[in-house]
């Protein structure tokens, strides 16, 4: 079997399970539509999109196999070859199978990631080019094609210039030096050509045939001393918006970032944590005061978010919304891999070199475990499970304040009993009735309430037994559905 039908097959079970969901990888099809040009923006996006994508024939809309039979599927595999073929201003070559699905014939087409971007339609500028967002097929935006041409030309995002054609003495007015080398814990060069050739060395800047530098935007977004000087960059900053009560009605205040992420990030998380409300606790004796969000999880996910945003998103940048019961994290761009999945699956980066640069500044984690790190604090804090969205172009995280256990939703309940089975399976830790009563500080004398929301969980089918042969509940442990 070849390689793409095994991952399509994975990718197709994880979109149906465990809550049906279209993905930007895949898209479902119960037949083939009669409209050519729908159909070939469809094949643009999955072209346009990374590792391309597949077109699933043979499942409804609410994620049901109904299959098709071999005269369907041999109308649908010609008629996509010719649209794939002639409706493109670039040729695509696509692959097909049919496997059997929970005992049905569906069709797979595996349409792959195309060298040249963007794919467009033929007849039409490459304006007209297309892509998979919040698992839906739409058009993608002047800025977003440009930047599909750089990647195309080999041109990351952040290795495109942010200004260019600028002297010296104008590179070290714009970029905050200091800050590079104190993160980096090295000491300033003795010569200026020193220091400018350390920064070209990590691609903040680079020569050009002028004699001056170019800085790249890899250094106006990680290390600019004002990112408002940097006119294509401006919506990069990073807002910060505390409001008055839970809705978004009465904001009380507003703060907007002009430093780099790197060189402002210990910064902007002591600002978030300076306006968070405190607990009044009581340790030997003595009475103290503590955040109700653990520092932890604040740097972490707003480093992820940081990380992993979209760049070439325009119009908005990095959101961190604070409200009297929870504070949003918000960055351009859906998430590269199943929501579900953060906490056991290695991160995939769109931004590889600012992730890579990030990590060595000890901005973020190295291997990825930074979701892990999170929602650990969250846990000894004792927090509602922090939820993730994926939505229309953009991903959020949501942290609630304390809740007591009364309170919480069976949404809430079942939420941190999925991230608490995934957090144990990953640390090689048991899930059992006790471990859930710890995440929840449920009483020994209480524990059908774990059951309960053992049971709740497991029939939304997020976690199992994970000896499906045993009897035993006194005994019995749990693992993530996906183990």
């Amino acid at each position: 079997m070849s390689d793409w039908i095994e991952t399509a097959k994975q990718t197709l079970i994880s979109s149906l399970k465990p809550i049906p969901q279209e993905l930007n990888e895949l898209d479902w099809k119960s037949d083939l539509s009669d409209k050519s040009e729908r159909i070939a923006q469809h094949i643009s996006a999955f072209a346009n999109n990374p590792n391309g994508g597949y077109l699933v024939f043979g499942v409804d809309d609410d994620g049901n196999p109904h299959g098709l039979d071999k005269q369907n599927i041999d109308v649908i595999v010609k008629k996509l070859g010719n649209i794939a073929r002639n409706n493109l201003a670039q040729p695509i070559s696509i692959e097909h199978a049919v496997i059997d699905f929970e005992n049905v014939p569906i069709l797979i087409v595996h349409i792959p990631e195309h060298i040249e971007k963007p794919v467009y339609l033929r007849g039409k500028d490459m304006f007209h080019s297309y892509k998979r967002s919040a698992g839906q097929t739409v058009k993608i935006s002047n800025v977003e094609v440009r930047h599909l041409l750089a990647i195309s030309t080999g041109i990351d995002f952040e290795l495109q210039i942010a200004m260019n054609n600028i002297g010296d003495d104008d590179v070290l007015r714009y970029i905050d030096f200091d800050s590079y080398f104190s993160l980096q814990e090295k000491r300033l060069p003795d010569t200026k050509q020193g220091l400018l050739q350390t920064l070209s060395g990590e691609d903040l800047i680079k020569p050009n045939k002028n004699s001056n530098w170019d800085i790249l935007n890899l250094g106006a977004i990680l290390f600019s001393k004002d990112i408002r000087e940097f006119k294509t960059l401006q919506r990069k900053a990073i807002r910060v918006i505390i409001y008055k009560g839970i809705s978004r009605i009465n904001a009380i205040k507003e703060q907007e970032g002009i430093k780099g992420y790197a060189s402002g990030f210990e910064g902007l998380v002591n600002y978030i944590m300076d306006q968070l409300p405190t607990n009044e606790i009581i340790e030997d004796a003595l009475r103290r005061k503590v955040k109700v969000y653990p520092d932890v999880a604040i740097r972490e996910f707003v480093a992820n978010a940081l990380i992993h945003q979209d760049l070439s998103i325009t119009g908005t940048g990095i959101m961190i919304e604070i409200f009297d019961d929870r504070l949003e994290i918000t960055n351009p761009g859906v998430p590269l891999v199943d929501i579900n999945r953060f906490i056991d699956t290695a991160p995939k980066s769109r931004n590889e070199k600012l992730a890579s640069l990030m990590r060595r500044l000890n901005i973020c984690e190295e291997r990825g475990s930074g979701v892990d790190r999170a929602i650990n604090a969250i846990e000894v804090f004792q927090l509602p499970a922090p939820k993730f969205i994926k939505g229309d172009d953009y991903t959020r995280v949501i942290i609630y304040a304390p809740t007591p256990l009364t309170k919480m939703s069976s949404e809430d309940r079942i939420r941190a009993c999925y991230q608490h089975t995934c957090l144990n399976y990953v640390n090689n830790q048991p899930v059992n009735n006790q471990s859930v009563r710890k995440r929840f500080n449920i009483s020994k004398n209480n524990v059908s309430f774990a059951s309960k929301i053992i049971a709740e969980t497991i029939e939304r089918g997020l976690i199992k037994s994970s000896d499906p042969d045993s009897a035993s509940k006194k005994f019995a442990s749990y693992v993530p559905y996906w183990a």
